[in-house]
Formats: C-alpha cells, structure tokens, sequence
C-alpha cells in the first residue's frame, strides 16, 4: 500500500484491506505494506472496558492495561521494559468504558520479538506486587489531581448525572475509594473472563505477507480463552432535563450539557455526524462558536460532540466561562440549539461541513498507526471496509432537509446539564 503524497485526497482509496482468518481461527484485517520496514497492530477485546469492573472496584479494567506491560512470563518489569526500549518496540494498553484495547509498533526485523513480548504481556502477566503497588500510586496521584481541576469535576459530575445508576456513571480510572480496593486476585480474575479470542478485533497495516500475519495473529492471541465471562450491560436513554451543581470558587465556570443521541448503526448517524459538525463540532465554523465565542466573547471554547457509546449513546457539549456570564452562555447555547432545530443549516453551513469532513478524512490514512486504528474501529462500529471509499458519496447525498429532520429528532428535548462552579442566576 503505497500513499501518494500528490494525491492526499485518495489516501483512503490507496488503502487494500485484506478480510482474513487465521489458522487459529482469529478474524482480523490486514493491509500489506512496504515501504517502510514498520508493522503497526491495533487490536480491541469488545466489551471488555471498565463496564466490568466490579461494585467498588472501579479502575480495575484500567489499572490492569497499565500493568500488562509491567513484566510478564520470565520477564519482570525491569526486563519486560528493557528489551521494548532497546529494541524501539511500542506496546500499550489502554481501557475504555466499553472496550479493552491495544497497540504494538515493531520494526519488520523484530516482529518475532515483539510478538513474543506481546503474547506474553496478554497471557503469562506477571502483576507483581510492587508494580501494582507503583502503578496504583501513580493512578491515585492522577486522581487526586484531578480533583481541583474543573474540568476533571465536570466530566465526573457529568457522568453521574447523565448515566447515573448505570456503570458509565464511574469514572474509568476509578475514585480514591475504589482503587485501593483492587487486588492482584481481582486483576488476575478480569483478566481471564474478560480477554477472549471470540471478541477481538485486530487490524495489521504494514511490512508483513500474510502468512507472518497469520503467525502473528495465532501466536499473539491464540493463548486466549475461546469466550469470554462478561457481565451483561443494560442500554440506557439519559435522561432529559436533569440538572446538577456542584459547587466550587473557581475562575470559570464549567457547562456541560447532554442529550440522547444515536447509535452507530443508526440510519441516521451519518447525518447526525454532519449535523453535529455544523452546530458545534470543533471547528471555527460552526453555529456554537460564531455565536458564543465570536459575536459575544463569552468562551474561548464551545463544541458540542457525539459520542456511541454501545450501551447510551449521547450528544453532548459544553463551554467554560466567567462565573458572572455563566447564564448568559448557557442561554445562548439553548438559543443556538432551538434556532437549529426550527430552521436547520443553511445551504453554505451544509457545503462547508461537506467539504471539511470529506477533505480531512484522508488525515486519518496518513501512518500506519492511524489506519491500524481507523480500520480496528470499522470493524467495532460494522461497517464494511468499503465504506472508506463511500463515504465521501454517502456526505455528499445528505440534505439541508435531512438535517432538519435529524435535528428534530435529537435536538428538541430539555438538555440535561451538569455545571461546576457558582450557582447560576
């Protein structure tokens, strides 16, 4: 797979997706090429996230993926660590509220090495006492950082008053109760009901044929029970219209407001996708930033986001601003929304958004790393490795009226807001 720098418009196109099986029986994808000697894996244990963490355990998923390469097999931390530095392999591990995840970037001529470390890491983890001790001190000391920071408040009040009562309502790195609750046994027992060859998804972008990969792939996870023991998760709609304040003597005052949104294999998510880029999603076009920001003065940051969550998905935003313009912003932000909703974007809103999200996709094709990830994730979300080249064509065929509908479907009900700070007026 060679990327023509000319043409960064086809980046995607450039992008020869094999849809392949192991002889183990592993399903992943592979994208062969050659032009640099690297070789990037990306690879998710579906629902494996802290969704499982146990009652009073929460961190369990993330204090594990921050120990799996902290020794494993005849290797200790020392060790374990020594031969990824000498020999510039890149493993991490990473844990998300629904998914457990992982990356591996090996020189071709050490692939055999970082296979090894990388089976090892998943199979034979050490989880000795003195790197879960250090390893926990670090996640505590983070914690508690975060709690004089208002930003850090905010998403920990939002998450509690959005998703309350259901597991996304704790925070993935756990709280200052429950990480200390967390033993080795607990983490040995996630490991093993959780990290299954069934729920793997594995994507492979570089300088390996695909037998090498076929190796990879069966040597790396082959080791992994055949199914994994997860608790069931129930889908959730948050609520509408909640509020919650927490108050604190800060410098600016943070609003964070959310909706129900739309799942990813939804009819409508794509058109949602736009929809959002045009009111708030981050750049200096949209609706929320010329208002909020560029007539008024009121923020430097406003952005409104979708996120698809497997068990609530959301649209969700918010600003920071000066506490004695507090009001003011959440108004104009509540104005913003109910303008987009009775009269939808403008022809020029909509084209703007088209061009943008089209023109930049290839961004996301421009390393191997980042295609092992963008491919990893279709396969999470179902979608065909053929929606790369599609999708500037799917865009393409949304309306202005397409928006508005959409919008009226997400867009009308009561935000629930979750604010930190002094009590607005």
């Amino acid at each position: 797979m060679a990327l023509s720098l000319t043409e960064p418009q086809r980046a995607e196109a450039a992008v020869n997706v094999q849809e392949r099986t192991s002889p183990g029986g592993i399903a992943y994808w592979l994208v062969e090429d050659d032009t640099i000697p690297l070789v990037a894996a990306r690879f998710v244990f579906e629902g494996a996230g802290a969704v499982q963490d146990p009652d009073g355990k929460a961190g369990t998923a993330n204090l594990l993926s921050a120990l799996l390469d902290e020794g494993a097999g005849d290797y200790d931390s020392i060790a374990f660590q020594t031969l990824l530095e000498d020999n510039a392999i890149r493993l991490n591990f990473d844990a998300s509220h629904d998914n457990f995840s992982g990356e591996l970037t090996v020189l071709s001529d050490t692939i055999e090495l970082g296979t090894e470390l990388l089976a090892l890491a998943l199979n034979q983890p050490r989880l000795d006492e003195d790197a879960i001790e250090r390893t926990r001190a670090q996640i505590m000391a983070g914690i508690r950082r975060d709690l004089n920071d208002p930003e850090s408040i905010a998403s920990r009040l939002s998450a509690e008053t959005f998703f309350a009562g259901h597991p996304y309502a704790r925070q993935a790195q756990g709280s200052l109760d429950s990480v200390p609750a967390i033993g080795r046994d607990g983490l040995l027992a996630h490991h093993a009901a959780t990290l299954a060859q069934s729920t793997i998804k594995v994507a492979i972008v570089g300088d390996l044929s695909a037998q090498a990969a076929d190796t990879f792939v069966d040597t790396a996870f082959g080791g992994l029970r055949q199914d994994p023991d997860l608790q069931p998760i129930a889908d959730m709609v948050i609520p509408t219209g909640a509020q919650a304040l927490e108050t604190q003597d800060v410098a600016q005052t943070v609003i964070r407001f959310a909706l129900p949104g739309l799942a990813r294999d939804d009819d409508d998510f794509l058109t949602a996708f736009v929809m959002n880029h045009i009111l708030g999603g981050g750049t200096f076009s949209s609706r929320m930033f010329k208002e909020v920001r560029q007539e008024r003065g009121l923020t430097y940051s406003v952005y409104t986001y979708l996120s698809a969550r497997d068990h609530s998905p959301i649209l969700g935003g918010g600003a920071s601003t000066r506490p004695e313009r507090a009001q003011e912003t959440l108004d104009v932000m509540r104005t913003v929304i109910a303008e987009f909703v009775e009269n939808g974007p403008t022809e020029e809103e909509l084209q703007q958004a088209k061009d943008f999200l089209i023109g930049s996709y290839p961004l996301r094709f421009d390393s191997s790393q980042k295609i092992a990830q963008q491919l990893v994730g279709m396969q999470l979300e179902r979608i065909p490795a053929s929606y790369m080249v599609e999708r500037a064509d799917l865009i393409r065929a949304i309306t202005v009226d397409d928006i508005r509908r959409v919008a009226d479907r997400i867009l009308k009900a009561p935000l629930s807001l979750a604010i930190v700070g002094q009590p607005l007026s």
